[in-house]
């Protein structure tokens, strides 16, 4: 895994209400999905910019093979070629190695979360037109210790052939690339975790999802199930209810203490208090 230098402490990852939805925060799972739906035509598919070597790090690289235990016929054939060959050749292995890892890559299984937890664009493509709810989930727990931060570049990635023929790392730095968008979706402030295969469910303890942040335009019906979901099973889950700030284009947050419908009016009718709403 890449180094992370700032590593968040919390991640979100906004959610439409949806019976697909509920079925993950009723099972308490994060499913990982094929990069090939992604929204992003180039999102774990962009072809990098390969650098062609110079005549020193061709000669470089050369000595490098020589000096590996190839056999007899593999070392001649390092040696016969000439430089320019040399180059020709060790640009085409670069491709193939880049077509390999986006091959591998694909068949991998990806769960995308944000910084941020208010961000309009977000709210509006991925939490239901803010219909929706957002998770907030410790990265200290599994499977957070295999995230990656997206980087956002207004140009294609380049990669040299010496990083992808000589470094023992090489797939680390083919993992970056494919873990690079465009600046035009840098709003997201996205990380992604990892998984060997796509289409799998990760069952997480309880303990790792800490909030949930339900969006402004959001039903009180869907508010009152998923506070009951979660009120039966996560006793460590905080509820926030989402509003337009007055001030700023952005969504703001109030925690609020969810009482189920019956017991409200259970206590009502007991102490003859006057009425309370279930969520208070």
């Amino acid at each position: 895994m890449s180094k992370v230098t700032s590593r968040p402490k919390r991640l979100y990852k906004y959610e439409a209400f949806s019976e697909r939805s509920l079925q993950n925060l009723k099972a308490q799972v994060i499913f990982f999905g094929s990069p090939k739906n992604f929204n992003d035509p180039y999102d774990c598919a962009l072809t990098p910019v390969i650098t062609p070597p110079s005549d020193a790090e061709v000669e470089s690289i050369r000595t490098s093979f020589l000096n590996q235990p190839f056999s007899k016929k593999a070392i001649i054939e390092f040696r016969r070629p000439s430089t320019q060959d040399l180059r020709g050749m060790f640009l085409r292995s670069s491709k193939l190695v880049v077509k390999d890892a986006q091959e591998r890559f694909a068949a991998r299984g990806i769960s995308c979360f944000s910084e941020v937890n208010d961000e309009l664009l977000m709210w509006s493509h991925y939490g239901g037109k803010y219909k929706g709810f957002c998770l907030e989930f410790d990265t200290s727990h599994q499977p957070f210790e295999k995230m990656r931060k997206v980087n956002y570049s207004k140009k294609m990635p380049r990669i040299d052939v010496a990083t992808l023929l000589m470094k023992d790392d090489f797939f680390e730095h083919v993992m970056d690339l494919f873990s690079t968008k465009s600046t035009s979706w840098a709003y997201e402030r996205e990380w992604r975790v990892l998984h060997a295969k796509a289409g799998t469910s990760y069952h997480y303890p309880a303990e790792c999802l800490t909030g949930i942040y339900f969006g402004p335009e959001i039903s009180s019906e869907a508010l009152e199930i998923i506070c009951l979901v979660l009120q039966g099973q996560n006793p460590y889950v905080r509820f926030w209810k989402g509003f337009r700030s007055p001030t700023e284009f952005k969504v703001e947050f109030e925690e609020f203490a969810y009482t189920p419908f019956l017991k409200a009016n259970s206590g009502m009718v007991n102490s003859k208090a006057s009425p309370t709403t279930a969520a208070q």
